[in-house]
């Protein structure tokens, strides 16, 4: 008998997300051996929480705001009161001009691409990501049956080489998804590398003689350490549509509550935005959620504790590097990026017989590395140190003064 699902799901089924494999994994070995004695730095689930302003901020909205601003409707958009202070807040912190009718709250960082994608994209068009990439993009691009292009990794420092770019552009290149700080290498791309890009791209409408979109995910926007700057991307690129998310800033993952930005320079702006907002509707989820776009708007100022994941950045980075491992020092998000001295996925089985739990390179389009997760409780990385000075002998590796 057939399946009953439809054929692109049934694919999917066969090939399940290799980070939520690993998180399973990690509940598993935690069941016989004690959380205490697994490492788990496969997901980027944020382990420090939440600033106390959030908790505040919703029983403020809970305490003071009429139930159908708490728990209602809103236009597609979001609440109009909510995206003029988010505008105000970006124009106070990057120089820019929006208002709230340059603002679409999404259901988290994830919503917000979906919906660009299906706004922009038809069946067919092309659309670039640069390797390593996030694993979820190739899902999103082909739930509008759209073609992902993948540039290979730059390994040299991981930054995006314009003039590689510029090979895989064709006519049918509709859109390139870049992410900065990057998941999963935690580099940010500079301002040299975002012009370079933006140069390229311009150069490539006109000789397609039709727009190329740039969208920009980040949610990690605001993790960056040792006073690195992330490019505002708008100042570079008219055709830029950026995404964000809360997840990560607050600590919000679960709550799924994000934004675009769609400047008005955009091309067709006006047709942009409102299909955009209707896309918000028809992929199902109607709005983003109405309680949180309504708390956010209160801690617009406010970021989670950058000060304890760069702890375990430097913890981390100088533990593996002791025990003979070379790993890119991330200049934000919070992922290491390890260079593996076998194949990657062979490294992740070796590394699960000490309760560690990594996620290969492969997963990202990039092998030869594995990526580790530090959004965790410093003594998780504690633990978890004498096991990769373990492996690393294991793997013939010389410890390092």
């Amino acid at each position: 008998m057939n399946n009953c699902i439809s054929e692109k799901m049934f694919a999917l089924t066969q090939k399940n997300s290799a980070v939520r494999e690993m998180f399973e994994e990690g509940r598993r070995l935690a069941a016989i051996h004690g959380a205490e004695n697994v490492y788990d730095f496969s997901l980027g689930n944020p382990y420090f929480p939440a600033p106390d302003r959030v908790k505040t901020a919703i029983v403020e909205v809970l305490e003071q705001d009429e139930p159908s601003l708490v728990h209602g409707y809103m236009p597609n958009a979001g609440f109009p009161d909510v995206r003029e202070a988010l505008a105000k807040s970006l124009n106070h912190r990057f120089d820019t001009d929006f208002t709230g009718g340059n603002i679409i709250m999404t259901a988290g960082a994830a919503g917000g691409l979906n919906v660009a994608l299906k706004t922009l994209i038809n069946p067919d068009d092309e659309v670039i990501v640069l390797a390593p990439f996030f694993l979820e993009y190739g899902n999103y691009v082909s739930n509008y049956g759209g073609k992902l292009v993948v540039v290979p990794a730059h390994s040299e420092d991981f930054q995006p080489n314009a003039d590689e770019i510029a090979k895989f552009v064709t006519e049918k290149t509709k859109a390139i998804i870049i992410n900065s700080p990057n998941n999963p290498t935690g580099v940010i791309y500079s301002e040299d590398t975002i012009k370079k890009i933006a140069a390229m791209l311009n150069e490539m409408q006109e000789k397609y003689n039709h727009p190329i979109f740039l969208i920009s995910d980040e949610p990690y926007r605001e993790l960056a350490y040792d006073g690195a700057k992330v490019p505002w991307l708008t100042h570079y690129y008219k055709n830029t549509i950026v995404g964000y998310s809360w997840s990560k800033s607050l600590s919000l993952p679960g709550e799924r509550i994000g934004y675009l930005v769609i400047p008005s320079e955009l091309h067709d702006f006006s047709l942009v935005f409102d299909a955009a907002g209707i896309a918000n509707r028809i992929l199902g989820f109607v709005n983003a959620p109405s309680l949180m776009q309504r708390a956010v708007a209160k801690c617009l100022e406010e970021s989670t504790d950058i000060a304890s994941y760069d702890a375990n950045r430097k913890l981390l980075y100088n533990g593996l590097q002791a025990a003979g491992f070379d790993c890119a020092y991330p200049q934000g998000a919070f992922y290491m990026w390890l260079k593996t001295p076998c194949d990657d996925k062979e490294f992740v089985k070796m590394a699960k017989k000490y309760n560690i739990l990594v996620v290969s390179g492969s997963s990202f389009a990039c092998s030869g590395y594995v990526r580790i997760a530090y959004c965790v409780g410093t003594k998780t990385i504690e633990g978890a140190l004498s096991g990769f000075a373990a492996l690393a002998a294991e793997l013939g590796l010389r410890p390092r003064d």
